[in-house]
């Protein structure tokens, strides 16, 4: 058990008794399950809507060296620089000559996730460049020094009354502020960094190879305002971002709008397909789009988990998650938290450091039914075990007690031949160990259920 499993053991059992937090989750969780319940009501064959977005996102990955090469091709035509990036230090190498080239000390960043998992904030800062998150929630965490709880909701693990008392204690606004009152003021601070700002960062929902377009979809307008005050606009997108057409939109926009929030659309939906041209007053005067790998070629390669790459990144998965509800989005300790994090992160990262991830999961499929594109996340987590097996990342222990588990299920007379008495005796003594020190083992009956089941046999047919 290496210190990552133990850590995130003992991180799960102190939050999930952690009443404030699992309350604050579910109500938080609740109110987006009603938002998508009638949000999906608006489908009128959503199984069917879903079947063809897999499609798309299956196409893309099985064609994805041809389309990205069509991307750059369509994009770089009209005046971006598109750069390739194998991993999240090649990314960063990136950036800081571009800043340097116009002089940038400041920047202003729309929500973007693959920012957060090449630490773009951080690195910014290093250098002594202010980065300023202009998503509400991402502006929030950013403020409290933390990091984003969800993958759409960044701020889903906070109350009113715990955002209140943040923004009191950093700009003594009133205390107990209502969330209107919140959301004018941050908008007031951030129009003027907005005006102020040199370089402008988002990333993308998707990369449109025919029309070489960066699909950008909000509800707040500050990933339009990034990209068309700043002269200089830096795109960041993974290279699984990739859809084949244009008129592939009018069908996934939508549908992650519904999976991520609810919404039948959401607010802003912007196609970018470069820097601003000679008599167009708003855009950039400078683009650059990097293209991420960081893992994503290597996951590609596996036979069954490269079907991961189709997500799109609602967020459906973490919402509808027994173990997400329970342990919340900083115990696993990677950027993507919840199911499809814990099936990225091995290949982003170190696959044996986080294979215990993926058996952070109860097999119960809600992900998978409520996947937009159908990913059979739960099947995945079963390949990610198996091959953590066979390549050896198990211990001695995990694996005398699965042979063990194996010998009860296969010959049920084994665990028939101890009584019930027994059996809690030893529960009593080792059952902590692996049940956890909150919860109470079930108690064994006295006699087994099949010898209960024969007598009861026995006496109905003598009835």
């Amino acid at each position: 058990m290496n210190k990552r499993y133990k850590k995130f053991l003992k991180n799960s059992e102190e939050i999930a008794f952690d009443l404030q937090h699992r309350a604050t989750i579910s109500n938080n969780i609740s109110k987006y399950e009603a938002a998508v319940k009638v949000g999906k009501s608006c489908y009128l064959n959503l199984d069917e809507t879903k079947r063809r977005a897999s499609r798309i996102k299956q196409e893309a990955l099985a064609n994805l060296d041809t389309l990205l090469v069509q991307f750059e091709d369509s994009i770089s035509k009209r005046g971006a620089k598109v750069l390739w990036a194998r991993d999240a230090e090649e990314a960063l190498s990136y950036i800081l000559p571009i800043f340097k080239k116009h002089q940038a000390c400041h920047c202003v960043k729309s929500k973007s996730m693959i920012t957060e998992e090449i630490g773009l904030n951080d690195y910014l800062e290093e250098n002594r460049i202010e980065s300023l998150e202009t998503d509400l929630g991402e502006y929030i965490v950013q403020l409290a020094g933390e990091k984003p709880y969800h993958i759409v909701t960044p701020v889903m693990h906070k109350s009113r009354k715990d955002v209140a008392q943040l923004f009191y204690e950093k700009f003594r606004t009133p205390a107990n502020s209502s969330p209107e009152y919140l959301t004018s003021f941050v908008r007031k601070l951030l129009r003027k960094k907005f005006l102020s700002a040199d370089v402008g960062v988002t990333g993308a929902n998707f990369l449109v190879a025919d029309t070489g377009g960066i699909g950008i979809t909000e509800n707040e307008g500050n990933a339009l305002l990034s990209f068309s005050f700043p002269k200089v606009h830096i795109v960041i997108a993974g290279i699984e971002k990739i859809i084949p057409s244009i008129g592939d939109l009018p069908l996934l926009w939508p549908l992650l709008a519904t999976h991520g929030t609810g919404q039948q659309i959401t607010a802003y939906n912007s196609l970018i397909t470069g820097p601003s041209l000679d008599g167009e007053v708003d855009g950039p005067e400078e683009m650059y789009v990097i293209l991420l790998d960081n893992g994503r070629t290597h996951l590609l390669e596996q036979d069954e988990q490269y079907l991961a790459l189709k997500c799109l990144k609602c967020g459906a998965c973490l919402n509808v998650c027994p173990i997400y509800k329970n342990i919340g989005g900083y115990t696993f300790e990677s950027i993507y938290g919840g199911p499809i994090g814990s099936l990225l992160t091995p290949y982003l990262s170190n696959f044996k450091d986080h294979i215990h991830l993926s058996y952070a999961c109860s097999i119960c499929g809600r992900c998978t039914e409520n996947c937009p594109v159908q990913i059979p996340l739960h099947n995945l987590f079963l390949a990610n075990r198996r091959d953590a097996v066979q390549q050896g990342y198990t211990t001695p222990s995990w694996d005398l007690g699965m042979r063990a588990y194996q010998e009860l299920m296969v010959n049920r007379r084994v665990f028939d031949l101890p009584p019930g008495l027994l059996k809690n005796l030893a529960v009593g003594m080792f059952g902590k160990s692996f049940w956890g020190p909150r919860r109470m083992f079930p108690s064994f009956a006295g006699r087994s259920f099949s010898s209960q089941a024969r007598r009861k046999l026995g006496e109905e047919m003598d009835n």
